[in-house]
């Protein structure tokens, strides 16, 4: 199991490289995607759902690109997670879409459960200003 996919982990990267160059307000899809290495278009893909979700300003024109919309001191990973995975869950019930009868008395799901919780606080914790 992989807990950073692959979208996730280039956001992570795209976002580091935007915060770190702070002489270099905006970037085009082309220069991130020469710097970080992550295919143009897979690139642009993951830069359009950031600033749809207010991560990242987009300005268009010749000179266009991205910049950061907010501070990444105030980003956590979890967040990102979110963003590009969905919903962090550590174990889904081997039913699925029936009710388990044993919902309210399964040892296991308690456990894990407890773990999850655990794993999301700490995973809200880390913001990105703390790995540039």
């Amino acid at each position: 199991m992989k807990l950073l996919k692959r979208h996730t982990d280039y956001a992570i990267i795209a976002l580091l490289v935007l915060a770190k160059n702070k002489s270099k307000k905006i970037f085009s899809v082309a220069e991130l995607a020469k710097t970080t290495k992550i295919p143009y278009q897979f690139l642009r893909g993951i830069l359009q759902h950031l600033h749809k979700h207010k991560l990242l300003k987009a300005y268009k024109g010749k000179n266009g690109g991205f910049s950061l919309a907010t501070s990444l001191d105030n980003v956590s990973l979890l967040s990102i997670i979110r963003i590009f995975q969905g919903e962090f869950k550590l174990n889904e019930c081997l039913f699925r879409k029936m009710v388990c009868p044993n919902i309210n008395r399964c040892v296991l799901r308690k456990r894990l459960k407890k773990i999850e919780s655990y794993f999301l606080e700490e995973l809200e914790k880390i913001k990105l200003g703390e790995l540039i």
